[in-house]
């Protein structure tokens, strides 16, 4: 024990004085002849004064003014610091990524060793081996005492960059140059480096070396994986481990929704794990950074670019795309599908989805109504990709073209016939392709010197052809032509989409010059390699974006993936918003190892702040005065009772229990509650209950209802009477049993509203022109089907702004959920069932995931395509739904207002 204050031990002096005084007795009385007196004897006698304290009370006393003086001597406990030395000490502490995820313990171990070092009346210097900026070198700080660094740790934060333990080395060697030595101790990462064996030297040439470490902690990191198809692919590395480990990798947006959560697990003795999410492109595209569940710091990030995003591209199908190595779309095909989504069909069945870029190889485009409807959808902003070939020679003498429509989506006016570079007949060589002009989307591509063109159509020479081209042969011949057609453009490769009239299609130029057109028909510009971008946002150590730092420095555009993130280049993302990149931690970043020990290494969580019990004395202290004064009421016999009993009874109270409650009544009895038929599954379950709270809290705040927590039920076990609404998922694997159906029919009789939500689009059901928005719940058509058989369900109609339902409270035109797009049904109106109250909603919208709130306050998951707005529209549709349900049909009459409105003015 360690006393802070120890000269207020002088206060113990005091206790003969405090005995001596307990002991003092009054003077002696003197005695006096009263005659009266006599009458006296007779009376009862009191009980005697005491004419001195008992030794009880006197040792009470006496305990109380030690623990007081004790209290204020500020005794210390210390704790976990065996072994520390009670020195001035140098503190070298890794802050670079690896550390982020375990910074609180380390923060916390510092804490407690400064506190040691303050009590024992010691300074420290401390040393950070990752660099706080590009302009800031790493260097041993100067010495100070340790309660002042106390106050500088803790607004410290990790970097979100790699330790510099080589500049670590120099400044340590600069220390031992000016003669300062003594015990280090080392607040270690775990994580080893290339420069590891001078960085242990230079530490050991200062004095003894304590290594702190987090033995069981892992060091973890996203980088993209080798999958190069699917930009969302991710590889998890870690430091290799004797046992088997698990993460939930979440795909999140830009306003932190989850679009979706994968298990990760990495087998004992790996490195790394791979995993690829499957996602539709409308969803794709909106996963803006991927993320290790429950880790924090940048290294459980990885920020996603356009280069990750797959832009829905549609190929008009022929008769003959299928045919290998000569159809139509061959090679499209295997150019596009690493970058594009692909879909594939008539043109009705493309434009009835959201798409960034139509591909129509030759003889596609040739009715008059389909390029109508092209064009229509071309100037609203979509950009159409057109290749060469016989038909568009022949025009309209070719079969199957019209011949009273000329065709208006080409780029430039056509030559009639063609233009044959080599062959037999031919004194000509096939020619090939010049350097594109700097105007050109294809500037930054390099030219192979083996892709030669042998025959191609002709364009109509005019003064802005130039304007128009895009790629051009050694001949002066476009190649390449575009022009904007309203918002959008049409681009015409004069050459076919196969091998017959070039090799173009079987280079790698070809998937890149496809690539550049997405991109800019998607508003994204591909800088030149040799681009400089500068630092947009950037990582901290936390793993937000924020404003770069001093001296962060641009990065040429070629260099993303391959550079490792430093204090000139910090993880984040760079350029503009149309050309924008994303550097990650991860990015070029070596396999993960175990650092070797160093010294002696103890376990960092041991290292904790001293135990003051000071405080503690004096509670005691006040507590055992309290007591004797307590005591010495009782003992003079004062009216104590009466204020006892008042008390007591203030008391009361504060010592009976809001709920206590009979075990036999329930809950949703004494207050009003949703509830969800639970399914055996712990997920739907989950979020049932999560969208339900978060639907009854929105109730709450912006309505007079009064909502509890929501509960669930099992329709067979639990009174349902109870619940005005209960929420019903469905699954695949849902069944029913002649209890529940019996259960959910006396339900439904006595004024239940029953929600059956399927949560997305069965795709065994789904339209050929279902959009992309609604979400993907095999089998539960069949399951719903299961669900509902034997219950008494109404004729069903779907449900429009008319219903009731549309305006109970607020105004809607539209009942979205986490998905959009598809009917919700309700009973006929005029049904005389519940006094034309609907008793079921069903839909396929997946309300409880856009209402669901989870125990941090935050909305895990995103509604597509609309986002916050949409989740907005969600939770309306959910008050709505709880007020018809508390209020039923009262306000029907307002949909016959301009009816009775009509008939007063008759």
């Amino acid at each position: 024990m360690i006393l802070l204050a120890p000269w207020m031990l002088l206060g113990l002096l005091a206790l003969p004085v405090v005995w001596w005084l307990l002991h003092a007795l009054p003077p002696a009385p003197r005695p006096q002849s009263f005659p009266p007196a006599r009458l006296l004897r007779a009376l009862s006698a009191a009980p005697p004064d005491a004419t001195s304290a008992p030794p009880w009370r006197l040792l009470l006393r006496c305990l109380a003014v030690t623990l007081l003086v004790l209290g204020l001597a500020q005794p210390v406990f210390p704790r976990g610091q065996a072994g520390m030395d009670d020195a001035d000490c140098l503190i070298v502490v890794d802050n670079g990524w690896a550390a982020a995820a375990t910074w609180a313990p380390r923060i916390h171990a510092l804490d407690g060793m400064l506190d040691h070092l303050s009590r024992t009346g010691h300074s420290a210097r401390i040393l950070l081996t990752a660099r706080e900026d590009a302009l800031a070198p790493v260097t041993v700080q100067p010495a100070r005492q340790a309660q002042v660094l106390r106050g500088m740790i803790g607004p410290l934060l990790p970097r979100a960059w790699p330790v510099d333990r080589a500049a670590a080395t120099r400044a340590l060697a600069q220390l031992a140059r000016q003669g300062w030595h003594g015990p280090v101790i080392y607040v270690s990462d775990g994580l080893a480096t290339a420069d590891d064996a001078g960085f242990a030297a230079a530490l050991a040439a200062i004095g003894p070396v304590r290594d702190m470490q987090l033995p069981d902690s892992d060091i973890t990191l996203l980088g993209p994986s080798a999958n190069a198809g699917n930009g969302l692919a991710t590889r998890v590395h870690a430091v290799p481990r004797a046992h088997p480990r698990t993460w939930q990798l979440r795909l999140e947006t830009a306003t932190g929704g989850t679009l979706g959560l994968l298990p990760v697990t990495l087998p004992a003795g790996q490195e790394h794990a791979d995993v690829t999410p499957e996602l539709p492109a409308e969803l794709r595209n909106k996963v803006d950074h991927l993320s290790l569940d429950a880790m924090t710091g940048p290294a459980s990030l990885r920020l996603l670019d356009e280069r990750e995003r797959q832009r829905p591209v549609g190929l008009i199908a022929s008769a003959s795309s299928d045919t290998p190595l000569m159809g139509s779309l061959f090679y499209l095909r295997r150019a596009l599908q690493p970058v594009a989504e692909l879909r594939e069909g008539d043109l009705d069945a493309l434009l009835a989805r959201p798409l960034s870029v139509i591909i129509a190889p030759d003889g596609t485009l040739g009715s008059p109504d389909s390029r109508r409807k092209v064009e229509a959808w071309v100037r609203g902003g979509g950009t159409l990709i057109r290749f060469a070939g016989p038909l568009l020679i022949q025009g309209p003498d070719a079969p199957g073209q019209d011949r009273t429509h000329a065709d208006t989506l080409l780029p430039v006016p056509l030559m009639g016939g063609e233009q044959v570079l080599g062959g037999t007949m031919s004194w000509s060589r096939p020619e090939h392709l010049a350097p594109f002009p700097a105007s050109s989307p294809f500037h930054d591509l390099d030219i192979p010197a083996d892709v030669t063109v042998s025959r191609q159509v002709l364009a109509q020479p005019s003064t802005d052809l130039d304007s128009h081209s895009w790629a051009r042969l050694t001949d002066g011949t476009p190649l390449v032509t575009h022009t904007a057609l309203g918002a959008g453009q049409v681009v015409l490769f004069h050459v076919t989409s196969t091998a017959e009239w070039s090799n173009l299609p079987l280079s790698g130029l070809f998937v890149g010059m496809l690539e550049h057109l997405i991109d800019q028909a998607s508003g994204i510009e591909t800088p030149a390699g040799t681009t400089m971008l500068a630092p947009y946002m950037v990582l901290d150590g936390d793993g937000a974006l924020v404003s770069p730092p001093a001296g962060a420095q641009a990065l040429r555009a070629d260099a993303f993936g391959q550079t490792i993130p430093s204090p000139a280049h910090p993880p984040g993302l760079y350029g503009p918003r149309n050309s924008r990149r994303a550097l990650n931690p991860g990015d070029g970043t070596p396999a993960l190892a175990a650092q070797g020990p160093i010294g002696t290494v103890s376990d960092l969580r041991g290292q904790v702040a001293d135990m003051t019990i000071g405080p503690l004395l004096l509670v005691l202290a006040a507590l055992l005065l309290l007591a004797d004064g307590a005591l010495s009421v009782v003992q003079r016999g004062r009216r104590w009772g009466r204020g006892l009993a008042v008390a007591l009874v203030l008391a009361c109270p504060l010592a009976a229990r809001a709920d206590d409650i009979p075990p036999d009544v329930p809950r949703a009895a004494l207050e009003t509650r949703l509830a969800y038929i639970m399914t055996g599954h712990d997920g739907t379950d989950s979020v049932s209950r999560e969208g339900l709270q978060g639907l009854s809290d929105y109730v709450n705040a912006r309505t007079s209802a009064v909502l509890g927590h929501p509960d669930g039920v099992v329709p067979e076990r639990d009174d349902l009477s109870y619940y005005p609404l209960i929420y019903w998922p469905v699954t695949a694997d849902a069944a029913t049993s002649p209890a529940r159906t019996a259960a959910l029919n006396t339900y439904m009789r006595h004024g239940g509203i029953l929600l059956i939500d399927a949560q997305g689009q069965d795709p065994a059901t789904a339209p050929d022109n279902a959009s992309g928005y609604t979400g993907s719940a095999p089998g539960t058509a069949a399951a719903l089907r299961r669900m509902t058989a034997g219950l008494d369900i109404p004729p069903l109609t779907r449900l429009d702004n008319r219903h009731v339902l549309a305006h109970t409270f607020y105004l809607l035109h539209n009942f979205p959920g986490r998905y959009d797009g598809m009917p919700v049904w309700v009973a006929q109106e005029g049904d005389s069932t519940n006094d034309g109250v609907s008793p079921v909603i069903i839909g396929s919208n997946d309300w409880a995931h856009a209402w669901a709130v989870d125990d941090s306050g935050n909305t895990p998951y995103a509604p597509v395509p609309d986002g916050a707005d949409q989740r907005v529209l969600a939770y309306r549709f959910g008050v709505n739904a709880v007020i018809y349900a508390l209020t039923g049909n009262y306000k029907a009459d307002q949909v016959h207002v301009p009816a009775l409105l009509k008939r007063l003015g008759e």
